[in-house]
């Protein structure tokens, strides 16, 4: 089983800053890829910026240029920093992690976070 606690989000102004933190812990062998998602209420589940293991970062395009993803590999955490925030980023922000307990196939995990509010508004 492999666990993601988030922390960050909250309320914060348009235009403003935000940071949110996602640290993997449990039965974990390797990680592949590791990031944020976010759903809006009536919306359907969107992407927002992953990393893999590898190095490279993928961005949803509406968030490009804003926000920047990073992470330490040797702690499984990534973290997700928030620039010039508007109120359409005002979403449940989830984390979520793809890779393997086991160097084996069947090992492989799809986990996700709680989830955690962030909200733009004045």
């Amino acid at each position: 089983q492999v666990d993601l606690m988030e922390s960050g989000g909250g309320l914060v102004q348009p235009g403003g800053s935000l940071s949110l933190s996602c640290e993997a812990s449990g039965s974990i062998f390797s990680i592949n890829a590791i990031g944020w998602y976010r759903q809006a209420p009536g919306k359907q589940r969107e992407l927002v910026a992953t990393r893999t293991s590898g190095g490279s970062s993928n961005y949803g395009d509406s968030v490009k240029g804003r926000f920047t993803i990073s992470r330490l590999n040797a702690m499984n955490t990534v973290y997700l920093q928030m620039n010039s925030l508007k109120p359409e980023d005002t979403a449940v922000y989830y984390c979520n992690a793809v890779g393997y307990a086991c160097p084996k196939s069947e090992c492989v995990f799809d986990s996700w976070g709680q989830g955690t509010q962030v909200t733009v508004s004045s």
